[in-house]
């Protein structure tokens, strides 16, 4: 195990709001409002967290260095103010490493015949 590994570990389990901006972040680099555009369209508008709450966790995040700030991708002209995050190694392997926690709960859950019935 690596001392990365042992830095990830000891931030699980994430909260869904820490997990769901990881996600967000995992394939390209966005800024507030993008994250929370990401996170309604993937969960089809069930997760949609208030400013007070996204920023705020965005402030923990930097400080725990899951993410840091980016620079503007080229071709955005928007607000200069805003501020565009990405996800730094340890945020990528903590994502990971709670993607395989919550991946093993599942797994009992269906072992245990909780899904519901979609049939």
């Amino acid at each position: 195990m690596t001392k990365l590994d042992d830095q990830a570990r000891a931030l699980l389990p994430l909260t869904p709001a820490v997990y769901h901006i990881l996600l967000a972040l995992a394939d390209e680099d966005r800024h507030g409002l993008g994250i929370m555009q990401d996170m309604e369209e993937r969960t089809g508008g069930k997760v949609l967290p208030g400013p007070g709450t996204l920023y705020g966790t965005i402030k923990r995040l930097l400080e725990a260095g899951l993410i840091n700030e980016a620079r503007c991708p080229d071709g955005d002209r928007g607000d200069p103010r805003r501020r565009y995050y990405r996800l730094t190694r340890l945020g990528r392997r903590a994502a990971s490493l709670e993607t395989d926690r919550l991946a093993a709960l599942l797994r009992i859950a269906q072992d245990k015949q909780l899904q519901r019935d979609t049939g």
